[in-house]
């Protein structure tokens, strides 16, 4: 028997890439989970696929949901509490990139980036932190190696990722005395399909999203002493520039 079964998890951006890796890996582990979309029918076309690819079983979750909205994302957070009873896990992996030169970077490019990166953690931590102090639980970030290194033509995916990062160590501070944990996880080179990319076999040096599924059931499994509040994740062996 896991360690982690019976409990459950929220997923924010759960229909595909990092957030469709980690609920199969909580699926696998026998935790009921709840996944987001903005579109209801991907939600729910992704819970079926990923209870029929678990080993366990268990019972997965679509919802429709904007983390850019509070209220949208306090409503996730509802139904997750209301068809499972509690609320044990969150994984606010929901995210978006736009990249250009400052002085062509849009108004509305700017504004997308740091609403659904920044400010959707926020929403997604606000919303279920009454319900992760009940069940004393577990609430992951999933930031960006771009949170702590700049580029050209990543102001804003720079600004929101650093600011995750701040902001999700910030929080670990303010609700350890609750006994939740806060982690981060600050991944390079990933093989999803972020910023319209599509997998493919040259994507094997990459980081895999499974790879970062073990890496957050390894966290979860982490003795209740011990807290690694930010993880840096990278290739092994990138190609060579």
């Amino acid at each position: 028997m896991s360690l982690l079964e019976n409990k459950v998890a929220l997923v924010t951006g759960g229909t595909k890439g990092i957030g469709y890796a980690v609920a199969l890996a909580l699926l696998n582990e026998g935790v009921k989970v709840a996944i987001t979309s903005r579109h209801e029918k991907a939600a729910q076309d992704a819970a079926s696929e990923l209870v029929k690819a678990s080993k366990t079983g268990a019972k997965a979750l679509g919802i429709e949901a904007d983390v850019k909205d509070y209220d949208s994302q306090a409503q996730a957070v509802a139904k997750t509490l209301e068809a499972f009873g509690q609320l044990d896990i969150v994984i606010a992996n929901a995210g978006l990139g736009h990249f250009a030169a400052v002085d062509e970077l849009t108004v509305a490019q700017w504004k997308e980036t740091i609403d659904t990166n920044l400010s959707g953690v926020f929403y997604s931590i606000k919303s279920s932190v009454e319900a992760l102090k009940k069940s004393e639980g577990y609430f992951i970030s999933i930031s960006s190696l771009a949170g702590t290194n700049f580029f050209a033509k990543g102001s804003a995916y720079n600004a929101s990722k650093f600011g995750v990062t701040g902001f999700t160590q910030a929080a670990m501070l303010d609700l350890r005395q609750y006994n939740i944990k806060v982690s981060t996880i600050m991944p390079g080179s990933v093989a999803t399909h972020f910023n319209g990319h599509t997998p493919n076999s040259e994507d094997a040096w990459k980081i895999q999203g499974e790879d970062i599924g073990m890496l957050v059931i390894d966290l979860l499994k982490m003795h209740p002493r011990t807290l690694p509040s930010k993880i840096e994740v990278r290739p092994t062996m990138p190609p060579s520039k």
